[in-house]
């Protein structure tokens, strides 16, 4: 079973539009989804209108979301922004599997690159390792 965490940017644009295929991740078997309160309000800062506000609120009720991870710090080779690095922290936290996130130019040269355990990629690349 696969443990997939999912960045903000993956959260918003799985809310943003009703047909998203970033929806296919809660159909797929054997893939728990997780996420963070922090990036649960990151995304829902940024969506605009109650209809994507919604939308993200009933995708959350089945993404098992954790707390901040103070005790936990970055590897000594893994360079993120301050804003960045609580979403790696707290993939390692849940012991996920799956760094889901869209974010090129912070998480771009970590991509296909496992991290304390976490394999990061884009969705798309997740897509293409699973059958759908």
């Amino acid at each position: 079973m696969d443990i997939v965490f999912l960045d903000a940017n993956v959260l918003f644009s799985s809310a943003y539009l009703p047909e998203s295929d970033f929806l296919k991740l809660w159909e797929l078997p054997d893939v728990h989804l997780v996420s963070s309160d922090y990036a649960a309000q990151e995304a829902r800062r940024n969506l605009r209108g109650a209809d994507r506000l919604e939308r993200l609120e009933t995708l959350l009720q089945s993404v098992r979301l954790i707390g901040t991870t103070p005790d936990r710090r970055l590897p000594e080779a893994i360079v993120l922004p301050a804003k960045d690095a609580p979403i790696l922290l707290a993939a390692v936290a849940a012991n996920a599997t799956h760094l889901l996130t869209g974010d090129l130019k912070h998480f771009g040269p970590y991509r296909n690159t496992v991290v304390e355990g976490v394999l990061i990629l884009s969705t798309t690349a997740y897509f293409l390792t699973r059958p759908l």
